[in-house]
């Protein structure tokens, strides 16, 4: 892996791409994806249309890197766990810790993601970005899992879980998005996710008996 930091025009473009997918986001999240034009998001972005279709082929692709650095922040979070932690534990603390709103921009967070999955059941684009950004986490997500869980771990049993956990928020953020008011209970997704963390990990034997020291 490249471990050379990103220069500045780099950083700048990731920048501008970002700004971009927020703007992306709260305008389908408000207004459904249909009812959007990528010169509207051009513009409450801040940027030329062609500098738009510079970096999205697409309007439903400028979400991308938003879902992406959601997901990256996931991940990172899971990845600093104590090394004595289990690694299903550590899953369970980091979905709670990520989806738990706990200040008035993760709150505003939770609507527009919520407000993008609704948009999402009218747009095939959308659910196509939607499912590839969960697909891309999930492998990376392997990774991660397989650090924590340590060379005695089953890697069939590391990909069950990581698969497991990224259907676990991916269903929870949906059934959340689903509801009559999604916004009502908060804590709705993380509670949901847990559930489904568990029921998709029931009886999965990370370990082989005494393999762990």
């Amino acid at each position: 892996m490249d471990s050379t930091p990103p220069s500045l025009t780099e950083r700048r473009k990731a920048a501008t791409q970002l700004e971009i997918a927020r703007a992306a986001a709260r305008l389908f999240a408000d207004r459904g994806a249909a009812a959007v034009t990528a010169e509207e998001i051009a513009q409450q972005a801040g940027v030329a249309v062609r500098t738009f279709y510079r970096y999205f082929r697409t309007k439903e692709d400028a979400v991308a890197p938003l879902l992406t650095v959601g997901a990256g922040h996931w991940r990172a979070l899971l990845a600093a766990s104590a090394p004595q932690e289990e690694p299903l534990e550590a899953l369970e603390r980091t979905i709670v810790e990520v989806l738990t709103p706990r200040s008035d921009a993760d709150l505003e967070s939770l609507r527009w993601t919520l407000g993008l999955l609704r948009a999402a059941d009218d747009d095939p684009d959308l659910q196509f970005v939607w499912y590839r950004v969960n697909g891309e986490s999930e492998v990376q997500l392997r990774e991660v899992v397989a650090t924590l869980a340590g060379p005695a771990a089953d890697p069939f049993a590391v990909r069950l879980i990581a698969s497991a956990a990224t259907d676990a928020l991916r269903v929870a953020l949906e059934a959340s998005a689903a509801a009559e008011d999604p916004m009502s209970d908060p804590g709705m997704p993380a509670a949901l996710a847990i559930r489904a963390l568990r029921q998709l990990t029931h009886g999965v034997q990370l370990y082989p008996v005494d393999a762990r020291i």
